[in-house]
């Protein structure tokens, strides 16, 4: 089951996450362009996010518009 999360008043579905140093060079620079690979190529979502330790590869959930039926 996909886990949610919630940043910004947005709700992401998190699809895969990844920590920081799996990304992080030697002197303590994080590969960007690899981080970006990962999100288009590997795991096809439309946004990373990113917290202390972790990248999250992630999918924006669409608001949602209910529409009531008339019977």
């Amino acid at each position: 089951m996909k886990q949610l999360y919630k940043h910004n008043d947005k709700f992401y579905i998190i699809h895969k996450k990844i920590p920081l140093s799996s990304f992080t060079h030697s002197d303590g620079k994080i590969e960007l362009d690899m981080v970006k690979e990962c999100m288009e190529i590997l795991y096809k979502v439309d946004h990373v996010l990113r917290n202390e330790t972790h990248f999250m590869f992630v999918e924006t959930v669409q608001e949602a518009e209910i529409i009531e039926e008339n019977e």
